[in-house]
């Protein structure tokens, strides 16, 4: 029964009365259930059920309000949906919905200031992550004597003055975390990477519990260690200024200068993110581009930054791997393409360089006589009607595959394809949002069944009640099925007596779902003598 009440409340078509009965009832469970050990949510049904109606855009002021009063966790969920104002609550009773509210910019500034100091640590933790913290705030988190809570700021704090501050904190792990903020100084950051004019840090997360020298076991036996794989410390803190190095090349406010001075580092890592760079110089790039480890030759390949000379050198001489992620680079000469699509499979994915064609473009490259070029183009779905109508009636099944989820094709075309490629084309046929309720419903009786086909129709707006029936039979369509409006009321409610509590509890949040059937499934939980939640 309590599944049944979960797909209620997220069902968009409840009444108002009976949203406002049914909170009454879970609140009335709840305080029978929670309030006497004021333990947290569960995960089990009543906690399913008061989230699912915390996460309504219908609830009245006076529900939000009870809903918030029912649990801290209940609380935060309201006012990250949207739902909760600074109204609603007092920080000092609910203090991480405060903190929420904040890091959604709708709390009050002097909540900052009082929670800067809160006692439990975990509310620091999670304020040091919020935007726009007043200094006072800000400052007092950055002297918080608790390291997770400046790691956090620092990862987080949109302050320039205090992420530069914290770049010289004496704790490498702070370093190592404000290295991945885009707010800190360039300067700051490029002294991250070659440590002029930064004082040593002074301590890091292996020499603060371990004796040093000491490298962490990669195997290490004990369950309890927080030591990161790799961790190591010889007094120089040597694993987490590396780790800083990483992180300061990939944030994308460090010079590019102090960036391509790693270029011959010894570490792959190191190189690695350099090669995702955007900004470098090209002899830095080509550089790279030959490096012994595939995975930067193939991040320069993909690399929207690297020059035409560059590009067709790589196209000419490069491996597959490294050809394929060449294919995805925005810039891409079209002749180079061509070549690209003729030798190397790029998967079904709008690449970016044809996303970026002109008009002429795609008619030439839709008229190429080879069907791995005119297969990118069928990716496009905003083609020139004559394109896609040309790729529509393309001698090619993949071809046809690609562009059979195009807008505006018509019924005509799109059976013509079924009618010429058959099973190949099925599921990209059920895919396009113009597909008529009459194909979806042959496509669904196809013997034997297409698993992908009836996926696709289980959500489709068009589909029809009998092509959604033959969708409850497949295991991954038949929740999406089931909560399709188009359903017939009979297999509907049929539906809610099923073994099978996720098709039940999905067909309970059926738009279609008659009212007097809601009305009844919380009249039968509210009766005596029901069995109510238990934890």
């Amino acid at each position: 029964m309590n599944h049944l009440l979960c797909g209620l409340a997220a069902n968009p078509a409840l009444p108002a009365p009976l949203t406002g009965r049914l909170l009454d009832l879970a609140l009335e469970s709840a305080a029978e259930t929670d309030a006497p050990t004021g333990r947290e949510p569960s995960g089990d049904h009543l906690d399913e059920l008061i989230g699912d109606l915390a996460d309504r855009s219908d609830l009245s002021r006076a529900q939000v309000r009870a809903l918030a009063a029912h649990h801290e966790h209940t609380a935060v969920r309201l006012a990250y949906v949207g739902t909760l104002t600074a109204a609603d609550i007092d920080p000092a009773v609910r203090p991480l919905a405060a903190v929420a509210l904040l890091d959604e910019r709708r709390g009050l500034p002097e909540w900052a200031r009082a929670l800067s100091s809160f006692p439990d640590p975990h509310i620091r933790w999670k304020l040091a992550s919020c935007p726009g913290l007043a200094p006072d705030a800000a400052d007092a988190l950055a002297a918080d004597p608790d390291l997770d809570v400046v790691v956090e700021l620092a990862l987080w704090t949109d302050s320039t003055a205090v992420a530069a501050r914290l770049a010289r904190h004496p704790h490498a792990e702070v370093r190592r975390a404000v290295a991945y903020n885009e707010a800190v100084p360039p300067a700051a950051l490029a002294a991250l990477i070659t440590g002029d004019g930064l004082p040593p840090a002074t301590s890091c997360l292996v020499c603060d519990v371990k004796d040093v020298p000491f490298v962490h076991d990669p195997y290490c036996p004990d369950p309890d260690c927080v030591l990161r794989a790799g961790a190591a410390c010889d007094g120089s803190h040597a694993s987490t200024v590396h780790e800083i190095r990483e992180q300061a090349l990939r944030n994308p406010s460090t010079p590019p200068e102090a960036a391509a001075s790693l270029a011959d580092a010894p570490s792959m890592l190191l190189r690695w993110a350099l090669a995702e760079r955007s900004d470098l110089p090209q002899e830095v790039y080509a550089r790279l581009a030959h490096d012994p480890i595939p995975g930067v030759r193939e991040a320069v390949a993909e690399n929207p930054a690297i020059g035409e000379e560059l590009v067709r050198a790589l196209a000419a001489e490069a491996a597959h791997e490294e050809r394929r992620s060449l294919a995805h680079h925005p810039r891409l000469p079209l002749d180079v393409l061509v070549t690209l699509a003729r030798t190397t499979r790029t998967g079904p994915v709008l690449l970016p360089r044809i996303a970026a064609a002109t008009a002429e473009e795609l008619v030439e490259l839709a008229g190429s006589a080879h069907a791995s070029v005119r297969m990118l183009v069928a990716e496009r779905r905003d083609l020139p009607d004559g394109v896609r109508d040309a790729l529509a009636a393309d001698p090619d099944a993949a071809v046809v595959k690609a562009v059979a989820p195009h807008p505006g094709l018509s019924e005509e075309q799109l059976r013509g394809m079924v009618a010429r490629h058959g099973v190949a084309v099925h599921a990209r046929v059920a895919a396009n949002p113009d597909a008529p309720g009459s194909l979806l419903t042959e496509l669904a009786r196809h013997e034997p069944p297409v698993r992908r086909v009836l996926r696709e129709i289980a959500r489709h707006p068009n589909a029809t009640s009998e092509a959604l029936v033959a969708c409850l039979a497949d295991r991954r369509a038949r929740c999406d099925a089931a909560a399709h409006p188009a359903l017939a009321e009979p297999v509907l409610l049929g539906l809610l007596d099923d073994a099978d509590e996720e098709l039940a509890e999905a067909a309970a949040a059926n738009p279609s779902l008659p009212h007097a059937v809601m009305e009844d499934l919380i009249r039968r939980y509210a009766e005596p003598g029901v069995t109510r939640p238990v934890s």
